[in-house]
């Protein structure tokens, strides 16, 4: 743990501010003040006031964009829009490092050839996160997946193993695929499938909405 990380994550006690994060983050799109402030329900002022602050700390990034399709002549100047910003923040007390262990790990894992195992590993790890006649989505929320329905499944905004997938992209898909069955399987949900569907910025599994 840093005081940085301390610092970034400290600046969510705020339950307005955490709400305004909580609703920017969880949409697949920028967000603007306007809109922010309607969901939170606080005044466009306010919402402003914590957006930037949430860019202060590193928690959001800004830039500006059109909201609407007119252009030219009166159509107004570009809005503020915000979005959540790639950067991951981590508070233990006292001081925990499973972020080397794991890295460590993953690359024994590539050098001694032990995929099959792993991913073994991963699926029943994962039926063990899961009880007959949970919700998925909830499951899921609770593991940091983020889930979201879109065109008959459900799809996964934020992936929990992001570091470790980009050092070791194949392995740790696998497992995290392997982990994801797993919980159907915990589930009992036979008529629904995980398969690797990757999105740029989000996680590599989807599930079918059959059943769920």
């Amino acid at each position: 743990m840093s005081s940085d990380d301390l610092g970034t994550v400290a600046a969510l006690q705020d339950p307005v501010r955490r709400a305004v994060y909580d609703y920017v983050a969880s949409q697949g799109h920028e967000v603007g003040r306007n809109e922010a402030a309607e969901a939170v329900g606080v005044q466009r002022t306010l919402a402003a006031f914590h957006l930037d602050k949430l860019v202060e700390v590193g928690l959001l990034e800004s830039g500006f964009k059109r909201l609407t399709d007119r252009s030219g002549p009166g159509s107004g100047r570009p809005a503020k829009v915000y979005r959540r910003a790639p950067g991951e923040w981590q508070v233990n007390v006292p001081a925990r490092d499973y972020r080397t262990m794991a890295r460590a790990l993953a690359e024994a894992v590539d050098l001694l050839g032990g995929d099959e195992q792993a991913e073994r590993a991963a699926r029943r790890a994962g039926a063990g996160l899961a009880a007959p006649g949970e919700d998925l989505g909830e499951v899921l929320r609770r593991r940091g997946y983020e889930p979201y329905e879109e065109d008959g499944r459900l799809r996964l905004r934020n992936c929990p193993f992001h570091l470790l997938a980009e050092e070791h992209p194949l392995l740790v898909c696998s497992m995290n695929l392997a982990l994801c069955q797993g919980m159907l399987e915990g589930l009992g949900e036979e008529g629904a499938t995980a398969r690797l569907d990757p999105r740029p910025g989000e996680c590599c599994v989807a599930f079918s909405k059959e059943h769920l």
